[in-house]
């Protein structure tokens, strides 16, 4: 299968694509947020995905996507990296990969091409779910996460009756205005 040969390209080229990447990311300003993050970990991280893309695309289930980037994304959550960066950095090794194929396309007749429509789609469908959880895992952090100073003060401004709840929406309709 066509596919499976192109996903075979693609792990056995990971450590090329894995360096590519991790030097978008670092170059990109939509992703500015990851210089905080060491580059042999964001290899680490693209390597996983790249050197195993035929047991993520064919083996793995929904629940292995969804346990491996929840944790993912709250561990970058918790670095400091805003989920619009993240999400890039998922699209951007998505590309990374297309941009590879397209580089070495073989596809010179319809059984050919049926395949890597194929790939294509499969590699679609892993990304979307990698991306939604990854969505979910950024929640899901964001709940967990401990209040800021100035959302403590106040949360304590209005137990101690020093403003209003109704103050303290107000404000905060201001200040969402205010970004």
């Amino acid at each position: 299968m066509l596919a499976m040969r192109l996903v075979k390209l693609i792990e056995a080229h990971s450590g090329e694509l894995c360096r590519d990447l991790t030097e978008q990311i670092g170059k990109s300003e939509r992703t500015s947020d990851f210089k905080t993050i060491p580059g042999e970990e964001l290899r680490l991280a693209a390597n996983e995905v790249y050197r195993n893309l035929g047991e993520w695309l064919l083996q793995k289930t929904e629940s292995d996507i969804e346990a491996r980037f929840r944790a993912v994304a709250a561990r970058r959550a918790a670095e400091g990296i805003r989920l619009h960066q993240f999400v890039w950095a998922l699209l951007l090794s998505r590309d990374r990969l297309w941009h590879f194929l397209r580089h070495q396309s073989f596809a010179d007749n319809v059984v050919a091409l049926y395949g890597e429509l194929e790939l294509q789609r499969l590699l679609n469908q892993f990304f979307d779910r990698a991306i939604y959880y990854a969505v979910l895992g950024y929640e899901e952090a964001g709940r967990c996460a401990p209040k800021g100073d100035l959302a403590r003060a106040r949360d304590l401004a209005v137990s101690i009756g020093l403003m209003s709840a109704t103050d303290l929406t107000r404000r905060s309709d201001l200040d969402d205005q205010g970004r």
